[in-house]
């Protein structure tokens, strides 16, 4: 018995140094592990890897390859009037924003489709029949706006990685990506829908710009309202802007909902018959 007592504490004896120093080194290595978590955390590897600046440089290089593409295939209006007015009503968001006004560019493509779409690097396609479906400059805007919204809050990039892979579009943008995959990209953006939550984003921020531009913003809501009552009615698939932006009923009740937290001070954006000139002159392209 006693020899057996003997034996235990001659082992804890000497296991206690070997224990001891164990758990020296466990704590050592626990100390350095978070000491090194602390100062990697501290470093801007965006910065330090210039990846952000990457980034920027590959979606500017997809928005040049994806308006080169539509521009070869549809017709791109350069009508100053037309131009001029679109212009004008970018200029009053964007002013009144704090956005980059230069950094939105605002092309006017020929077509009977009912859509607009924000490309790459800011690019924004606008189809006359957008237009000429809209009842009022403040209707337009609402669009505008909404597109824009996309823009700056980097939804389109966003939507293209998430579809396509950010792998994938270095590769477009490396030269070997050949003109069917771009194809392909002007077609997810101007007919498939963004996710809810970057649709909600877009709407909300939408009426944020018009409220601070001093435009009503209730026109907007009357647009979804009144397409989706033409699309149940049966309406001509050229009405992409819904397709595109579904739930067009049930966002547009956000929106007024929206706008009963908001102040706002109306005013015209265009005169009646500005707005009526600037139509006609769009049709007559």
């Amino acid at each position: 018995m006693l020899s057996g007592l003997f034996t235990v504490h001659l082992l804890t004896y000497y296991a206690a140094p070997d224990m001891k120093k164990a758990f020296a080194q466990l704590t050592f290595l626990v100390m350095l592990f978070f000491s090194a978590w602390f100062l990697l955390s501290k470093v801007d590897f965006m910065k330090l890897l210039n990846v952000e600046h990457y980034s920027k440089s590959t979606e500017q290089k997809l928005g040049e390859l994806i308006y080169e593409s539509i521009s070869e295939t549809q017709t791109v209006e350069t009508d100053s009037a037309s131009l001029a007015k679109l212009d004008e009503i970018k200029v009053t968001i964007c002013s009144k924003n704090s956005l980059d006004t230069a950094g939105i560019k605002i092309h006017l493509i020929k077509s009977k489709e009912v859509n607009a779409f924000a490309l790459p690097n800011g690019h924004l396609v606008v189809y006359t029949g957008l237009i000429d479906d809209c009842e009022s400059a403040e209707e337009l805007s609402g669009v505008l706006g909404h597109e824009m919204a996309h823009i700056e809050h980097h939804h389109v990039m966003k939507k293209l990685v998430k579809e396509v892979g950010l792998s994938a579009l270095m590769v477009v943008t490396g030269g070997n990506g050949g003109g069917q995959v771009v194809k392909q990209l002007v077609k997810l953006l101007s007919s498939t829908a963004y996710d809810r939550k970057l649709e909600t984003d877009a709407d909300m921020t939408s009426v944020d710009y018009l409220c601070n531009a001093n435009i009503d913003p209730e026109p907007f809501a009357n647009f979804l309202y009144r397409l989706e009552s033409e699309v149940e009615k049966g309406a001509p698939k050229e009405i992409y802007w819904i397709s595109t932006h579904p739930e067009s009923e049930k966002r547009a009740q956000e929106i007024v909902k929206y706008i009963k937290t908001k102040k706002v001070v109306k005013r015209p954006l265009m005169l009646t018959a500005d707005w009526e000139a600037f139509k006609n002159g769009v049709k007559d392209l």
